[in-house]
């Protein structure tokens, strides 16, 4: 571990004496990527620092036992040796975890997909129910949300929604809402009170630059029609909408939000290189096996990942056994100790498959 520090140290200093050149100033791209680097190596660093001090600190306290011969001075540097002992073990726990293999997509703005699954008109509901969810807890972190596409349920809610999420680190933290969301409650159409199972399925996708995901527009079918959804006059009347039809694939996407075609056109291309990247990693996923799937984490769109049951008033991640009684709130967007709890539970489990490697 301390090879690997002393090495970002290095890195840290060299990336400190270039960011202030201003041949790498002028070049307004390399500085950002500097700059970028310089924030993530710091707090490594930071740490890195107190861990050497502490270091420090427990040689002199050990020095100070050797030849002090006072009681009282032996019995205070003794206690202060503990104390230094148990910051150290803290401090080292603290540097494993920010040595794990960073996720490069964490950083990234996000594609939030929801769909309506089993449960008919409640299932729509409950789509919509998580939107909202998704869309408060995108308010507190002070993300910027913006709806794609988006079919209506009969009854209210969606059938089906797509939005763009921007803010920074927004795929590291919502990364793990993929999968089934099942609901538990009574509908309000249901006149003997029994309890309905609904649920909906959750998509989060990093967002991916042209860079990142080259498309071929020869492969690429474009379609244009008139949008179906709210939005008055000028967008129903007019071949705004926007249908790309991915030949190789047969990925569809469409993108009806706005009323000007080309940006319709930018928001469906964002969506579809997203969609593509993912198909991407689903085949090297599937090439590494099945023993290096993430329980936490899996990217299985199919897999059961949370319960929202009204009656009990709680919500379970069933992926690492985590309850919460408070489900108003967590439908309100506080979601947050759920995210953190997961976070852990994949750092934890990071940290078993280093140490049985």
């Amino acid at each position: 571990m301390i090879d690997k520090l002393e090495a970002i140290e290095k890195k840290y200093e060299e990336v400190n004496q270039l960011i202030v050149d201003p041949a790498i100033m002028a070049d307004m791209k390399q500085y950002a990527t500097l700059n970028k680097t310089y924030k993530e190596l710091s707090k490594i660093i930071h740490v890195y620092q107190e861990y050497k001090k502490n270091q420090a600190d427990i040689e002199s306290a050990k020095a100070l036992l050797n030849t002090e011969k006072d009681v009282a001075f032996r019995e205070l540097a003794k206690e202060e040796l503990e104390n230094l002992e148990l910051k150290k073990g803290e401090l080292e726990e603290q540097l494993k975890l920010m040595l794990l293999p960073k996720d490069p997509n964490d950083s990234k703005n996000v594609i939030l997909e929801i769909r309506a699954g089993t449960g008919g008109d409640e299932a729509g509901l409950f789509a919509g129910d998580l939107f909202r969810m998704y869309s408060r807890f995108a308010e507190k972190m002070e993300w910027k949300l913006q709806v794609i596409d988006a079919t209506e349920s009969t009854s209210g809610g969606y059938k089906e929604i797509i939005c763009a999420i921007t803010g920074e680190g927004a795929y590291g933290m919502l990364k793990y809402e993929s999968g089934v969301h099942r609901v538990q409650r009574i509908p309000a159409t249901e006149t003997q009170g029994r309890i309905h199972t609904s649920a909906a399925s959750v998509v989060v996708l990093p967002e991916m630059d042209e860079v990142e995901v080259n498309l071929d527009m020869n492969e690429i079918r474009k379609d244009t029609f008139c949008s179906s959804g709210p939005g008055g006059q000028s967008v129903n009347t007019t071949y705004s909408a926007v249908r790309l039809t991915h030949l190789p694939t047969g990925i569809v996407v469409s993108c009806q939000d706005g009323k000007s075609q080309i940006k319709n056109l930018e928001k469906a291309l964002q969506v579809l290189r997203a969609r593509l990247y993912e198909q991407e990693l689903k085949k090297q996923q599937d090439v590494i096996g099945a023993e290096r799937k993430s329980m936490v984490k899996s990217g299985d769109r199919s897999d059961k990942i949370r319960t929202y049951n009204f009656p009990q008033g709680r919500v379970t991640d069933h992926r690492i056994g985590y309850t919460i009684h408070n489900l108003p709130a967590v439908l309100d967007g506080a979601i947050g100790d759920i995210i953190e709890a997961l976070r852990l539970a994949d750092n934890a489990e990071k940290l078993q498959q280093g140490t049985q490697a």
